[in-house]
């Protein structure tokens, strides 16, 4: 049965349905590519598919892709019957789910599925698999009041990563539209390259008003 004849009502049919990572494969390359696979390097539409490890081979640039390129999946070493099931959880749960939960359900450890939860709600944030791409601007800001104007209690907590307490926030954009934007512990050069590599595609232009990203 085809992806498009058949989806998902539990975890527990997502989590048998993506056990067959061929059909992980073609549910994905199906959103991603619409009207067939588009090779990322240079456009080509024209290719072999290696079915044995499931890649495409572009006849034109002679490069191998995986569907995995350029997306949220990338650069992970958990397979894609993890997660759709994953995405498939995180998507329907109403009152969102943990990291430990997530873990318990996939049988994965908490580091792997906190990982997974980050890239996927920045998808759920841009509406997209794909990372951000291209030419891409950067830039963070502080949100929040003047420590002074703040009810009693509220000064009694501990201070927030900005300054007067204020809530750091680290923005992306494309140039073409599609903006990601993320509350962030600090502003340090260390921080804001970790969210840089994980939402944008590698080889982009990242463009900021101070130091490159």
């Amino acid at each position: 049965m085809s992806t498009s004849e058949q989806r998902p009502t539990s975890l527990l049919e997502a989590i048998r349905y993506f056990s067959d990572l061929d059909i992980c494969t073609e549910f994905v390359a199906k959103l991603r590519w619409p009207e067939g696979p588009v090779c990322p390097r240079c456009g080509c539409m024209e290719y072999s598919y290696l079915s044995t490890r499931r890649v495409w081979k572009c006849k034109a640039c002679k490069r191998q892709y995986s569907v995995k390129v350029g997306t949220i999946f990338e650069d992970s070493p958990l397979g894609l019957d993890k997660w759709l099931p994953a995405v498939w959880l995180a998507a329907n749960t109403k009152n969102g789910i943990s990291s430990h939960e997530l873990g318990r359900a996939l049988g994965i450890t908490q580091k792997s599925s906190w990982f997974m939860l980050h890239r996927i709600r920045l998808a759920m944030q841009t509406k997209s698999f794909l990372k951000l791409s291209g030419e891409v601007e950067a830039d963070e800001t502080f949100i929040g009041g003047k420590g002074r104007n703040k009810l009693p209690h509220e000064k009694k907590r501990k201070p927030r990563g900005g300054p007067g307490g204020k809530t750091p926030v680290f923005g992306l954009k494309e140039r073409d539209g599609r903006v990601h934007a993320e509350v962030v512990p600090n502003v340090k050069g260390d921080t804001l390259k970790l969210r840089v590599a994980r939402a944008v595609e590698q080889g982009s232009n990242v463009y900021t008003d101070q130091a490159p990203v």
